[in-house]
């Protein structure tokens, strides 16, 4: 089979598992058709899901209904790199907020997702952790102020973070007046619920601490920085975190 053919049935037979994951009825006729395929094709790519262990009922005859066992559990999850590393992310966090609940398994979980890992991959995500700082919870004050950063601009800081790109942003100050900075992200601080980001702005020439939540854009660069030592940004979260 061709390469391009392979890739095309790959990626259909995860376009179908996520489909029965739905909860809602399902008929052959109906998958077949929303996903550009014939019965038959159809019929065959469940086959296949079968085979690889995915437990699927189908009523006899024609229209009948296509689901998942009800007593199916979560099963084999597969994720990109780039999503285990964010989960792996988010359970440190979770965990160095100390929680009470939920925190029972999260330590199995880590191990398993580690597991999953590369030994390079392994120390590249253990020198992330290490960039993600929690704080003290941000006072009333400053929680009241919270708001929401367009999605697109959180998706690229997030992406300069991972790659050590810098970043320019459209930000707005306490005082809602606006300005345009090329800011480079070192580290990210939460002080529950707000996150900062501490980084090296180009226009200040010096290290500076801003607020998430404040970024109204940003565009991602092309240029690499080198991480700073963590002692770097001390002054500048001592002075802005509280705002």
């Amino acid at each position: 089979m061709p390469r391009s053919s392979a890739l095309t049935r790959l990626e259909r037979l995860d376009r179908l598992t996520a489909t029965l994951k739905q909860d809602r009825p399902h008929t052959i006729a109906d998958l077949a058709k929303e996903h550009g395929v014939s019965n038959r094709t159809l019929t065959r790519d469940l086959q296949i899901l079968r085979d690889q262990g995915l437990p699927i009922e189908a009523d006899r005859g024609r229209g009948g209904g296509v689901r998942l066992d009800h007593h199916w559990g979560v099963g084999r999850l597969n994720l990109s790199y780039p999503e285990a590393v964010d989960l792996l992310i988010s359970l440190a966090v979770a965990e160095q907020m100390q929680s009470p609940l939920f925190l029972a398994k999260l330590g199995s979980v880590r191990r398993q997702l580690i597991a999953s890992f590369s030994p390079d991959k392994r120390a590249r995500v253990a020198r992330l952790k290490s960039r993600i700082l929690i704080g003290t919870s941000a006072s009333p004050h400053v929680q009241s102020t919270k708001a929401s950063a367009p999605p697109r601009a959180v998706q690229r800081l997030h992406q300069a973070f991972l790659d050590q790109s810098a970043l320019t942003i459209r930000y707005q100050r306490e005082d809602t007046t606006p300005s345009t900075r090329t800011i480079e992200p070192h580290y990210l601080l939460l002080n529950y619920p707000i996150w900062y980001v501490l980084a090296f702005d180009h226009l200040r020439k010096s290290p500076r601490t801003f607020r998430c939540d404040r970024i109204i854009s940003a565009t991602g660069t092309e240029d690499r920085f080198k991480l700073l030592p963590q002692d770097r940004f001390k002054d500048t979260i001592e002075a802005n975190t509280l705002i």
